[in-house]
């Protein structure tokens, strides 16, 4: 089993800024990406940004410029550091990991229970 655990979340004035943490434990023998999503009331869960194991990152482009995501590898630990947060981006933020586990012989995506971020006007 793979579990996720957000923390960072909170209420925040516009232009302020929030740093979002995750920590993946459990049986895990491998992960390779590792991303953020976010759902506002009333919609659709959506994606923020995303950081695979070689390097690479993407964002959506609503937060391009503003959202920065990191990992530590050796801590199994995804960031999301947000900066001149705006009121619409107001959501429960999601981390997901792909992991493969001693069970498992392809990578399968995870959640986590996701953690409030309420932004100010």
């Amino acid at each position: 089993q793979v579990q996720l655990v957000e923390s960072g979340g909170g209420l925040v004035q516009a232009g302020g800024s929030l740093r979002l943490s995750c920590i993946a434990s459990g049986s895990i023998g491998a992960i390779n990406a590792m991303g953020w999503y976010r759902q506002a009331p009333g919609k659709q869960r959506e994606y923020v940004a995303q950081s695979w194991r070689g390097g690479s990152t993407n964002y959506a482009v609503s937060v391009k410029g503003r959202f920065t995501i990191s990992r530590d590898n050796a801590k199994r630990t995804v960031y999301l550091q947000m900066n001149s947060l705006k009121p619409e981006d107001t959501a429960v933020y999601y981390c997901n990991v792909d992991a493969l586990t001693p069970t498992t012989t392809s990578y399968r995506t995870y959640w986590g229970q996701g953690t409030q971020v309420t932004v100010s006007s």
